[in-house]
């Protein structure tokens, strides 16, 4: 998952969403329809546009479902029954996640 969230950018594509995590569009729309939580803008073409929470909300149906194993079923109620504590221990992983790659770099460029 490499998408660059810039605050200069209010909306991604479903494309760049789809390649930045590595899935086919289809799955993408697929989630949007089965997750409450996201809610991508349509323009009149009627292609979504999905915000910067909508992708940090991809993200964590991302690792409840392809990382940690979730049925879609679980992954609904997981996030329904514990979301604010689900987050927050999503928001540490991910910065875990940043601080590992950082010192693998600085060991590398030793």
């Amino acid at each position: 998952m490499n998408i660059e969230l810039s605050p200069d950018k209010r909306y991604f594509s479903i494309g760049e969403v789809a390649k930045a995590f590595g899935v086919n569009a289809s799955l993408i729309r697929f989630w949007d329809s089965e997750f409450d939580i996201l809610k991508p803008k349509k323009n009149g073409k009627g292609n979504r546009m999905f915000t910067p929470e909508d992708v940090k909300n991809l993200q964590l149906i991302f690792h409840l479902v392809k990382e940690r194993g979730f049925t879609l079923e679980g992954a609904k109620t997981h996030l329904k029954e514990g979301q604010k504590k689900t987050l927050d221990k999503f928001d540490i992983i991910t910065k875990l996640k940043g601080i590992k790659l950082e010192l693998t770099t600085i060991k590398n460029n030793l």
